[in-house]
C-alpha cells in the first residue's frame, strides 16, 4: 500500500487536481492514505483535503506522521502534480520487486522551454519520490521538509511520467489573468 504526502500553502486548484487523479489510486486499491502537510493556507486548501478524505496537519512532526501513515511506500509529490497514465500498475509492480527510492519520468509534452532548462536545477520533489517508509523514517528528522527527502537519494527512474505542478500553477495564472 502506498501514502502519499504533499505540502500546501495556498494551493486549492493544484490540490484538486492532484487528488483527482489520485482517486483512481484508491480505487485500484494502491493509495491507502493521503496526507496533506500544511503551511498556512488562507483558501479553500483544507476544505478540499477534508471532501477527500485526507488527513490534514497544520502542525506536525514529520516523524509523527510518517508512523502514522498506513503505505509502507510513500510518494511525495507536489500539488498540482499529476502521475500520467499508467502509473497505478507500474508503482504497484515497481513496490512488490524493489526496495529503493524511484522518481516519476518528466513529462515529453511538459517541458519548460529550452533557455529555462540550461543550468537550472529541477526542485527535489518536481518528479515526485517513491521511497519505502522504512527509509523516510530513517532520514526524518524534527523541522524536514518534504523536499528534503530527496536529498542523497539516488532514485531508480520510472518509466511513468508526471506532469509537474508548475503546469497546475501556469495554467491558473493564465485563467486569472484571462479573466481579471
Amino acid at each position: 500500500m502506498l501514502t502519499v504526502i504533499m505540502e500546501c500553502r495556498d494551493q486549492e486548484p493544484e490540490l484538486a487536481q492532484t487528488l483527482g487523479v489520485l482517486v483512481a489510486g484508491a480505487v485500484e486499491g494502491l493509495v491507502s492514505d493521503v496526507v496533506v502537510l500544511d503551511h498556512g493556507s488562507r483558501d479553500g486548501t483544507s476544505r478540499i483535503a477534508d471532501a477527500a478524505g485526507c488527513r490534514f496537519y497544520v502542525q506536525w512532526d514529520i516523524k509523527d506522521v510518517l508512523r502514522a501513515v498506513r503505505g509502507e511506500w510513500l510518494l511525495l509529490v507536489e500539488p498540482g502534480a499529476r502521475p500520467s497514465h499508467g502509473w497505478i500498475d507500474e508503482i504497484a509492480e515497481y513496490i512488490a520487486l524493489n526496495k529503493v527510492p524511484a522518481r516519476f519520468s518528466a513529462s515529453r509534452y511538459y517541458r519548460r522551454p529550452f533557455y529555462q532548462r540550461i543550468g537550472r536545477k529541477l526542485p527535489p520533489l518536481e518528479n515526485g519520490l517513491l521511497m519505502p517508509k522504512r527509509i523516510a523514517i530513517a532520514v526524518a528528522k524534527s523541522g524536514m521538509e518534504l523536499d528534503q527527502f530527496a536529498v542523497g537519494q539516488k532514485p531508480r527512474q520510472l518509466a511513468s511520467e508526471i506532469i509537474p505542478s508548475w503546469v497546475a500553477r501556469q495554467t491558473r495564472v493564465g485563467e486569472a489573468a484571462a479573466s481579471g
